[in-house]
């Protein structure tokens, strides 16, 4: 008897709790769909891609400007309106410094905790302002002459396979190229897996590449519920990377000379060695695992990106040969220009049409189909609503790149949108995020992607499309 209804005072309490949930955001006003009792609003999970979800609720209630969902039993709030989203990743980005990603994750999975992207302050302004001044234009100009060559050596590979009539696997081949240019632009390590297809970094990104029902249960965990994740010891990276990155970090830093000021800042490594070194010095708490976190993150982030905006460049291309023929020749105009010379950043900035077309790609597929943040603090959405302390916020970057009151007929890759004359700056643009937590590494990405295509548009004659 007294199990019995020990079992009918528990069913009672989860009741009560649960019914308490799914109130929440009824209570508040807030448009919402029905949440599941287990997962929430997550239910998609394994069935399709968050950012496919993501759109997919923006069209489901047009003209909303926030949605209540669950994440598990968490309520968060989906942003669907650009000013409001403007307020919170820009203007009031200090109520919202903070990510859910992987907090606390740090203990049980150093690498997954401690990088750029899921760390929160005051690490995160600390790392960030220290790393911030690799990525500038001034910086990177320095690398155009690595992704010149490296787009040469991709040709010479695509023309060597066509001679063979081998299949070109466009997500590998990129993944190579991609893999080079980070390994070489971030720790200086020079590799020619673009022609040969593998090399110690390579076997890390084609890792990261593989997916698994484990991979997915653990990448939802760390980015929806970490508290779990940290106790069930779940790793954003997988474990055997992770100890061949780390193996990698030493001996290159070892090979410089370990961690002081004397060397001058080159690439990332560098950077992280001179970090780790003033922090030691004015005693931070900073170490080795931290500096070989962001080593993995912008491994992972910027081949991935690159490699997947120059998919969907190739793909778009192939299906709209008139958009290829215009960017044709505005590429072959600026060689005919410069004769002898090689492509440079001048010449890049001045493609006007092609530069558009890299802008298109990236509405169409950006790298992050949403952006959370937490609240920091209670914040007033607008006069209906105002949200508590450590509520969860995603931006529906997804959604707002597609939509037609932004982007008429948003499925159609339209390059012209881009145009100075159709482009007042008012449409929300965010592939890599906005603000001060936008993605430090996007002007890498975009340079990279951009010369790789320049070199993919002008090896062959204009009939002879992709």
């Amino acid at each position: 008897m007294l199990l019995y209804t020990c079992i009918l005072l528990l069913a009672i309490l989860f009741y009560l709790k649960w019914y308490k949930v799914k109130r929440y955001w009824a209570d508040r006003g807030v448009t919402y769909e029905e949440p599941h009792p287990v997962l929430g609003s997550l239910t998609f999970m394994q069935k399709i891609n968050i950012a496919t979800w993501i759109r997919d609720m923006y069209d489901r209630y047009p003209k909303v400007p926030y949605i209540g969902i669950w994440l598990f039993w968490r309520p968060a709030l989906l942003i669907n309106s650009t000013d409001i989203s403007r307020r919170i990743l820009v203007k009031d980005f200090d109520a919202f410094r903070n990510r859910l990603v992987g907090t606390n994750i740090e203990n049980s999975d150093p690498i997954g905790g401690l990088n750029i992207f899921t760390l929160n302050d005051p690490m995160w302004s600390s790392i960030r302002r220290r790393l911030s001044p690799l990525f500038t234009s001034s910086k990177l100009k320095s690398l155009h002459q690595l992704y010149f060559n490296k787009a040469k050596e991709l040709v010479q590979r695509i023309k060597n396979d066509l001679k063979i009539n081998k299949p070109l696997e466009l997500r590998n081949l990129y993944a190579d190229y991609t893999t080079d240019i980070i390994g070489i632009a971030s720790f200086g390590i020079q590799s020619d897996t673009t022609l040969t297809r593998d090399s110690p970094l390579r076997a890390i990104t084609r890792e990261f590449q593989q997916y698994s029902i484990l991979r997915g249960l653990q990448w939802c965990s760390i980015f929806f519920l970490p508290e779990i994740a940290s106790y069930l010891r779940f790793v954003l990276f997988p474990k055997s990377s992770v100890r061949v990155l780390r193996s990698i970090f030493k001996h290159v830093v070892a090979q410089r000379g370990g961690y002081n000021d004397k060397a001058e800042v080159n690439d990332l490594l560098d950077a992280l060695r001179l970090i780790k070194y003033e922090a030691d010095k004015n005693n931070e708490v900073m170490d080795e695992d931290t500096m070989i976190a962001q080593a993995a993150i912008f491994l992972q982030g910027g081949f991935d990106t690159s490699a997947s905006a120059l998919t969907f460049l190739t793909y778009e291309l192939a299906y709209n040969p008139e958009i290829q023929e215009k960017i044709y020749k505005e590429l072959s105009q600026a060689k005919q220009a410069l004769g002898d010379k090689d492509l440079d950043a001048r010449v890049f900035s001045e493609l006007v049409y092609f530069n558009c077309a890299i802008k298109e790609i990236l509405r169409k597929y950006p790298a992050m189909g949403w952006l959370d943040r937490i609240a920091d603090r209670d914040y007033q959405i607008d006069d209906k609503l105002t949200i508590a302390k450590g509520t969860n916020i995603y931006v529906n970057v997804m959604g707002m790149q597609h939509d037609s009151d932004h982007y008429p007929d948003p499925d159609k890759f339209n390059p012209d949108r881009f145009l100075p004359e159709n482009d007042d700056g008012t449409r929300p643009f965010m592939p890599f995020g906005a603000g001060p937590r936008i993605c430090i590494g996007q002007l890498t990405i975009y340079i990279c992607t951009a010369f790789n295509a320049i070199f993919l548009s002008i090896i062959e004659t204009k009939s002879q499309y992709i």
